[in-house]
Order: structure tokens, then sequence, then C-alpha cells
């Protein structure tokens, strides 16, 4: 744990957040093609809060999106995509995300329900060489901070199946990571948003803390 917190000092001493005010914070990627990129905006904002209270990452507490389609994604080390139903990405912007993503930016998706067939149609414009793979269960994704030894949680249950974890590596970093059937996000919420329980709450954003300090570490 002090090794994790000294490199996460010498990334904040090295700008590796957003650069105008040396703080971290979630950015939900605005995307096109009629899927709800904004719901639940209390969740990037109570994630954050978590953050700041069990972490020693200072962060900026405000709701925050960038469009896909603008160059300033390139000033923040984290992007979070979420939603339901579809997403269309142009080749001009899956060569953008491509170049953010080969330059050491982070991409966290979480399927809200019902992403997952335009998630996997969409990326192989970003990414026509390389498949999502499961995340195996040793990965330090699930360990780093929390020990999550079964994989991602089961937050909403949308369908009666598993939650899973997939990636797309950049040489040995994983540099997407996609959440499918666990929808921790929605954990993230105000609780009066889904009515989780707060045992379910707390779950969720140790979850999220332990993708953002993998992001942040890698």
């Amino acid at each position: 744990m002090k090794f994790i917190l000294l490199i996460l000092n010498l990334l904040f001493i090295a700008g590796a957040v957003n650069p105008q005010d040396n703080s971290f914070r979630i950015v939900r990627l605005k995307y096109n093609g009629g899927g709800d990129w904004y719901n639940d905006p209390s969740a990037d904002i109570n994630m954050m809060k978590f953050l700041q209270k069990n972490t020693n990452i200072k962060v900026k507490s405000e709701y925050t999106f960038v469009d896909i389609g603008s160059e300033e994604i390139f000033s923040y080390p984290f992007l979070f995509l979420t939603g339901h139903g579809n997403i269309v990405l142009s080749q001009q912007e899956a060569n953008r995300l491509r170049r953010y993503l080969d330059n050491g930016g982070f991409l966290y998706i979480d399927d809200d329900y019902g992403l997952d067939k335009a998630i996997r149609r969409e990326f192989k414009k970003v990414f026509p060489d390389k498949d999502f793979i499961e995340i195996p269960f040793r990965h330090p994704v699930y360990n780093i901070l929390y020990d999550f030894r079964n994989g991602p949680p089961k937050t909403h249950l949308h369908d009666e199946k598993p939650p899973r974890g997939f990636g797309i590596f950049i040489g040995e970093r994983m540099a997407v990571y996609y959440t499918f059937e666990s929808n921790p996000s929605d954990g993230w919420a105000d609780p009066a948003v889904h009515d989780n329980p707060p045992a379910k709450r707390e779950e969720a954003l140790r979850f999220g803390a332990n993708i953002i300090l993998y992001a942040l570490t890698n």
C-alpha cells in the first residue's frame, strides 16, 4: 500500500493528472449514437469523494465531460464511458481515441445494460487488430487496493449472468477495461437513484477505486 501511495505522489508531481489544477477527476466521455452517455451524473462525483476519503489522491469532485471528437481528451489520464443502447464512432473519433490510448491514456467502460454489442462493434474501428479479452482474477485490477478475488462485483442485477471484466492491452499495459453484467457505476450513484443497499454501494466504490488506482499506476 505504501508503494502504491508513493507512485501516486510521483504521478501528481509529474503532472499525470489534470494540468490545470493538479488534481484527478473522472471525465465522462460524450459519444454519438443515441446512448445515454450522461446517465447517473452523481456516480462520478461520489466515486471521487470516496477516493478523497480513502486514498491520498487529490481530486476535483465535480462532474466533467468531454466530447469524444475533441482534442481535450488528451488533457486527462482517465476517461469513463457508460450508458445504455448504442454508440457510434466516426473513423476520425476512433483514430483519436486510439492515439489517446497509445499515448498512455486509460478508458473505463461500464455497460449499464444493452451497450455490449455496440461497444464490441465500434471498438473494432479503434483497434482492428485487437479483441477484448477476459481479465484473469489474478490481474492487479482485482487486488491493487481492495481484494476482489472473484472478479468484478455484481452491483446491478440486469440478468442472471455472471459479472465479467474484459480488457484491451497495448503491449503489457491494459489500456481499456470493460465491465459487463457488473455495472459498478450504478453503485456509485446517489443511494436514492437505484436503491442499492449500503454494503453493495461500498463494494462498488471499492472496486472503482481499484480501477482508478490501476489506471494511474500503470
